[in-house]
């Protein structure tokens, strides 16, 4: 299971989409009511404007911003990383570990297929992520 591709894990999935107007309040009632930690900002095509997760969230609180009046454009962290369906389980991890972030969109073409998560992977994943690291760490 270290080699499942990432197609396999967003199968079913529908990520929740918000256009760039929206409210931060009204994506944290959604990302709460979805149960799902992150909304992927998009135009009017649908094309990937960017991401919010709750740490962005924290972000607009903390510098005193109202989230009924914040937009998503203003909030969002634009312009994501995102990672391929055919990728692999492995590739998306390296990814979120170099970034330091925890989600990552998965997109064809210009198409939104889904995202992931830390959360999704399986615990071989992490281990396997975790032995590349410290191996990389005794090598530098």
């Amino acid at each position: 299971m270290v080699n499942r591709r990432l197609g396999y894990i967003i199968r079913d999935q529908a990520p929740l989409l918000m256009a760039a107007g929206e409210t931060v309040q009204n994506a944290c009632k959604a990302m709460r009511e979805k149960h799902v930690g992150s909304v992927l900002v998009v135009d009017e095509r649908q094309q990937l404007l960017g991401i919010f997760t709750g740490r962005d969230a924290v972000k607009v609180l903390a510098k005193g911003g109202n989230a009924a009046d914040v937009t998503l454009e203003k909030a969002m962290t634009g312009h994501p990383v995102t990672i391929r369906p055919e990728d692999k389980a492995i590739d998306a991890l390296r990814a979120m570990s170099d970034g330091g972030f925890r989600h990552i969109p998965v997109v064809e073409r210009g198409q939104i297929r889904g995202i992931v998560s830390r959360a999704d992977f399986k615990g071989t994943e992490i281990d396997r992520l975790d032995e590349e690291e410290t191996l990389a760490e005794r090598i530098w």
